[in-house]
């Protein structure tokens, strides 16, 4: 049996999408939240006999990795995250690039000589590589409407990933996953009536009217902190409302922040658009933190640290 693992969010989706549409495979899927990035765990050793891992950090799965290896699995592997070790291994094929300019899907449509690139467009938009996605887009002489479509079909994908589970989410990501199958041409699902994007652009904008008007608990030269509610609607937007504020703000880190039951908080991090670095290794530093250069999040971040958080980011970026 073979088993797809990507990321719940429009990179992982997206990459794994383009990969489907080239080459179809019947396989046992595994994803989750966008938070959820330990998932090669899940993959059954007993009935496995390959394996494509997408968009979910190497280093994080680094034990589950060499166990897959050590039963003579093969793995394709695509990242932009931290990577660590990465294993040397016959059984292993590696892509991984952990440039702040590029993301999973990208790396797959180089991969793809280019075969499905407006979806590769689409996510790198998404994962709010504005810059990479537009100079793609002028590669291949998309309109500026074009840009906007792809763009909001990226983020509107994006932001279906985000959640404290599965439940929080409009749409499962396999279910999403397996729906955009039907669609080689994103612009086909963008134009066509009462779509999954349709659907998904309504309630991203009802979200985020909502996220506008949250707290702000620190605003300094180099970093914001906005904390939203412990609802649904606020786990949704966590992620997609720190790329808006990175956007509207380039040279501001901002954390966008969310209670946790426990009194915790999970945090979503955005290094300056105009200095894309240090996220990553920021929230590594504290507890169950980590990401990329870019952008990076912390699980449940304990409420005493807070400040030290804040300062943390602000003396990085000073």
């Amino acid at each position: 049996m073979h088993f797809d693992v990507f990321n719940g969010d429009a990179d992982g989706i997206i990459a794994l999408l383009q990969l489907r549409l080239a080459s179809p495979k019947e396989a046992k899927l595994i994803t989750g939240v966008k938070r959820d990035i330990s998932l090669l765990q899940q993959v059954d050793e007993n009935t496995a006999t390959s394996v494509t891992a997408l968009d979910i950090s190497m280093e994080k799965n680094a034990d589950a990795l060499t166990s897959l290896l050590n039963h003579d699995i093969d793995v394709f592997y695509v990242d932009h995250h931290r990577a660590g070790n990465i294993p040397e291994s016959d059984k292993l094929h590696a892509i991984i690039d952990t440039d702040a300019n590029t993301c999973t899907s990208l790396l797959v449509n180089r991969y793809l000589n280019g075969k499905y690139v407006y979806w590769a467009i689409a996510a790198a938009f998404g994962d709010n590589m504005k810059a990479s996605a537009t100079a793609l887009a002028q590669q291949y002489s998309l309109s500026e409407s074009q840009q906007g479509q792809l763009e909001e079909l990226g983020i509107y994908i994006n932001y279906n990933g985000y959640g404290r589970s599965v439940a929080d989410l409009h749409y499962h990501p396999a279910d999403l996953y397996k729906a955009l199958l039907d669609y080689p041409d994103p612009f086909l699902l963008v134009n066509q009536p009462d779509s999954i994007f349709a659907k998904l652009k309504a309630a991203y904008h009802q979200d985020m009217a909502l996220a506008a008007k949250s707290e702000v608990l620190a605003e300094q030269e180099k970093v914001k902190a906005v904390l939203l509610a412990d609802e649904a609607w606020a786990r949704r937007v966590s992620g997609v409302f720190g790329n808006e504020l990175a956007n509207q703000s380039p040279d501001k880190a901002h954390a966008v922040l969310t209670r946790n039951s426990d009194n915790s908080f999970t945090v979503s991090l955005r290094a300056p658009l105009n200095n894309k670095q240090g996220a990553g290794d920021i929230c590594a530093a504290f507890p169950t933190g980590g990401g990329r250069a870019a952008a990076a999040g912390i699980n449940a971040l304990p409420e005493q640290m807070l400040g030290e958080f804040i300062t943390a980011v602000a003396k990085y970026y000073t």
